[in-house]
Parts: C-alpha cells; sequence; structure tokens
C-alpha cells in the first residue's frame, strides 16, 4: 500500500495537470475513498498549496492559478521515458544548435532522482548499443525552431535569412504550413507568397526568423510531411527518368519510396454494362504505373530496380538503359562462376 506521503504528492500532480477533478476520479485514481481524498487535500492546503474547492455538480479540486511545484517527481518509468527520449533524440537529430542541451536536462534529471532509482537507469542507458553511428549534421538554431513552431500554429507569415547549398543568401517571405524531421534533418515547409509558390528549407540553413504581422490560411487536407518527401521527389537534379512498373503501389513504394520518386496511379479499370465491377482484390491487382525518379546520378538506379523483382520499362534516359543491361552482364558473370 503506498504510503499517505506519496499518495498527497500524486494527488499534487494529478492537480497540476490542469482543469477540476471531481473527488471520485481522485479517489479512484490514487485507490482511496472520497473522505481520505479530503483529508489529502487538507495537508496540501496546510502546506501552503492552494487548493481551490468547486462546488456543483460536476464540482471538484484544482489548483489556484498560476501555482507550480518546484520539484520534479518522476518514478521508474517515467524517469526512464524521458532519459530514453533524450538519448533517442540526440540520435536521430532532433536536437537544436545547442547540443550541450540534452546533456544537461539529462545531467538535472539525475541530480533530483534517489540514488536507486539513478543507478537502475545508469545501468539501462550503459548497457544499450545502437546498430548506426549518431548523427553528426548540423542541428537548426532554437530561437529559429521555436519561431516557426509558433508561426505554423497561429499561421503568421515568417520573414526569412537563408543561405542556399551553393552559398547564396537571401532573405524570404513564408507561409509555414508545418515542421518536418526527416534523415536527421529538420525541414519547414510552406508557400512563397512572392512567386506563388511552394518552398521546403532546412532549418540549419536558416540564419534568423522573424514573424511578420497579418496571418494567412493554410491550404485544405495538409500533409506537410508529403509535401516534403514530394519535393525532394521532383527536385532538380542532373537526370530526369521516366520507367514503366508493373506491380501494385505497395510494391513499388517497398523500394521507390515518396522522397525518391513519383507515381501516376493508372485509372481504375473498367467494366462492361450487365457485368459484375471488379473486387477489391482485383482493383489492386498489378498493373502498370508510370514512375518518376530525379537524381544526380544514375549508377545507384539499376540495383535498385532489380531489387523491385518486377517488370519494368524504361522511357528515359538511354544512359540508364545501358548501365541496367551492364549490370545484368555483370550478375550473370558471378552467377557462373565457380
Amino acid at each position: 500500500m503506498a504510503r499517505p506521503t506519496t499518495q498527497v504528492l500524486t494527488l499534487l500532480e494529478l492537480l497540476q495537470s490542469g482543469g477540476i477533478r471531481t473527488r471520485t476520479e481522485l479517489a479512484g485514481r490514487l485507490g482511496v475513498d472520497e473522505r481520505t481524498v479530503r483529508r489529502y487535500v487538507d495537508h496540501l492546503t496546510d502546506l501552503g498549496v492552494p487548493v481551490e474547492s468547486v462546488r456543483g455538480r460536476y464540482g471538484g479540486y484544482r489548483l489556484g492559478p498560476g501555482y507550480r511545484m518546484p520539484p520534479l517527481m518522476l518514478d521508474d518509468d517515467e524517469a526512464l521515458a524521458v532519459l530514453l527520449g533524450l538519448v533517442a533524440g540526440h540520435r536521430a537529430g532532433l536536437m537544436t544548435a545547442a547540443s550541450t542541451a540534452g546533456e544537461t536536462a539529462s545531467a538535472k534529471i539525475r541530480r533530483v532522482l534517489p540514488d536507486r532509482v539513478a543507478r537502475r537507469l545508469d545501468s539501462v542507458l550503459g548497457s544499450l548499443a545502437f546498430t548506426a553511428p549518431p548523427g553528426e549534421l548540423a542541428a537548426p538554431d532554437a530561437a529559429v525552431l521555436l519561431t516557426l513552431a509558433d508561426a505554423v500554429r497561429h499561421h503568421r507569415p515568417v520573414s526569412l535569412r537563408y543561405t542556399a547549398a551553393g552559398g547564396r543568401r537571401s532573405e524570404r517571405t513564408l507561409h509555414p504550413y508545418g515542421l518536418v524531421s526527416h534523415s536527421a534533418r529538420w525541414y519547414v515547409t510552406g508557400a512563397d507568397p512572392g512567386i506563388g509558390e511552394e518552398r521546403t528549407f532546412r532549418l540549419d540553413r536558416i540564419a534568423d526568423a522573424r514573424a511578420l504581422p497579418g496571418s494567412f490560411e493554410p491550404p485544405p487536407g495538409l500533409d506537410p510531411a508529403q509535401r516534403v518527401l514530394s519535393g525532394f521527389a521532383t527536385a532538380a537534379y542532373r537526370h530526369h527518368v521516366i520507367l514503366r512498373v508493373q506491380g501494385t503501389t505497395g510494391q513499388i513504394r517497398a523500394r521507390l519510396p515518396a522522397s525518391i520518386a513519383t507515381i501516376d496511379e493508372p485509372p481504375p479499370a473498367e467494366h462492361s454494362p450487365g457485368s459484375e465491377p471488379p473486387s477489391t482484390a482485383d482493383s489492386h491487382a498489378s498493373r502498370w504505373h508510370r514512375v518518376e525518379v530525379r537524381a544526380e546520378r544514375l549508377d545507384w538506379l539499376p540495383p535498385l530496380l532489380a531489387s523491385l523483382d518486377l517488370p519494368f520499362a524504361i522511357e528515359q534516359p538511354d544512359e540508364l538503359r545501358e548501365l541496367v543491361v551492364a549490370f545484368a552482364d555483370r550478375l550473370r558473370a558471378f552467377a557462373t562462376k565457380r
């Protein structure tokens, strides 16, 4: 059975989460009766915690406005979740340019944990092994990230100072639709009202972001992550590859994700009048799809196309056909060696 002191602190945590908590709800969460809940509330009041009693049919208890309990109180599972989240965020690139923030936050959490819990967490973190090294990619500035996040939430335009890959600097106005994390990098996608087109920018290349007066209305059915991925697939590269691939969309996407290729869905199969419409299984059967890929180099495409294990035809460029034939000849030669 939990000690009364622990129960009182748990009650405080529940009240700090906001809103009005009924006596019945608190009694159920604490595993006590409503009379005991009232006694715990009296303990908090004696300690100077401003617990307000709300009358009425849906009455209960709530904390007075502005009150926050300074000490951090985490049980074993909560502490482990927080520390593992910091480790995973660092390795996945989900950190700001202040790269020490994760380390200092972790140190602060450990300092307030009981020795028993801290030792157990150190054992878990010390025994972890990762199959891939942590990313060394540039991280965004915290002020830029927070400004853009606020602009996305409140639909405010922003002014950006941006440095492109070639080193060219510019100042842009953006209507930001959303923030996206992809392959250990942060991106913001939105519309550039000056040119009337959508744009995606890497956050680590943004030197400054300032909110501008006014507001905008984002398009309906917005999917920022999909917009970033499709932007990668349609970016201007040296080679424009057009393929026709026979298979289901799922089979093709397994090897050619949205960040690499765009896929044109074929029109649904027609059926003659009086005949049964095609079944769901038939509608998802293998069909020829038009697939477009833009790439700076072509040498990585032949093995990728071979891994599709689906019939395909190359419409352009001719250079890719030659590379595919050469790759097939090499495979044939390797397979016949003894």
